[in-house]
């Protein structure tokens, strides 16, 4: 089954993988609009860190895993604050295209932040930090993997910024 990371995923795989390669899904924007309690805030202090958005025409670049079934037991536990599955539509280069999954958190849960702008979510992410480290460091490492892929994400970008 494949898997596309679009957060995390892209520059972090503690997970076994048949094959990695980049790819994209169509019709999605990256966006930091989703808590986290567990691995880059805290349950009083969330950070910041990414969901997928539905955009019309909007293309999002990001890294496919090729996994066995067995690995969506350990990446569920590592998504687990607010994000489900979700059945997508991958391209994975050369004109090939598969099903995939796609871990998404929706405005439905209740670590779900919303929008904000740049700025202010820049300075909340500034400020964060848990288990898994400062809020900072994920922002800094998504935007370097996603300069190696190519992939221009003017949002992650100006929060960079």
């Amino acid at each position: 089954m494949w898997l596309f990371g679009y957060g995390s995923l892209i520059y972090k795989a503690d997970f076994p993988y048949i094959e990695r390669r980049p790819a994209c899904i169509r019709h999605w924007v990256r966006r930091f609009w989703q808590g986290s309690h567990d691995h880059r805030g805290t349950p009083h202090a969330p950070g910041r860190v990414v969901t997928l958005i539905g955009e019309p025409d909007a293309v999002c670049i990001g890294m496919a895993y090729l996994v066995t079934p067995a690995v969506f037991a350990q990446l569920d536990l590592r998504e687990k604050n607010g994000y489900l599955r979700f059945a997508t539509e991958l391209e994975l280069g050369n004109g090939k295209r598969a099903d995939g999954l796609v871990y998404i958190a929706t405005a439905e849960n209740a670590a779900f932040l919303g929008p904000a702008p740049e700025a202010e979510i820049a300075r909340h992410i500034a400020a964060s930090c848990g288990p898994s480290g400062p809020n900072r460091d994920y922002l800094l490492q998504l935007a370097a993997a996603l300069r190696e892929l190519d992939a221009h994400d003017p949002h992650v970008f100006e929060v960079e910024q």
